[in-house]
């Protein structure tokens, strides 16, 4: 067979971490591979049955959560203050861009009202038909936007 051998519980010294916690994986490591009995890894750490399970559980449990699938690609960060702060004033001033043009409108509408207005004159004089009714010549209506 070609190849490295594989590497052992001495890959755990490579490791960064204190000396107790790489002895803890290393037993946890060896009950689990039948190198050395429960008991024998509770008395060569000095701990009880009940403190090495919940240990091994916790170990095991935080390597499985670490090979859990992820989907591909770096993870995306959370956008950092300034980055929000900055998303907010652009949005404030699309805001107000969107009320001054509004206000302009309405500005432009009450000038043609008032040209209209000074332009039509008096109100005009009502006149009579044949059949004797009195009416009065259609103003000029000027329709209100929606």
């Amino acid at each position: 067979m070609r190849g490295r051998y594989p590497a052992g519980p001495e890959y755990i010294d490579k490791l960064t971490g204190s000396p107790e916690s790489k002895d803890r994986l290393k037993a946890i490591l060896d009950t689990l591979s039948g190198v050395a009995r429960l008991q024998e890894a509770c008395d060569e750490l000095g701990l009880r049955y009940t403190r090495f399970h919940q240990l091994r559980e916790t170990a095991l449990q935080a390597a499985l959560s670490a090979l859990e699938p992820r989907p591909p690609g770096r993870p995306s960060r959370p956008p950092s203050c300034e980055a929000e702060l900055i998303r907010l004033l652009q949005q404030r001033v699309t805001e107000l861009e969107q009320a001054l043009h509004v206000a302009e409108v309405g500005e432009e509408i009450a000038l043609v009202l008032h040209r209209v207005h000074r332009t039509a004159g008096p109100d005009p004089v009502p006149t009579e038909t044949p059949e004797g009714k009195k009416t009065r010549p259609n103003p000029v209506r000027i329709r209100k936007p929606r």
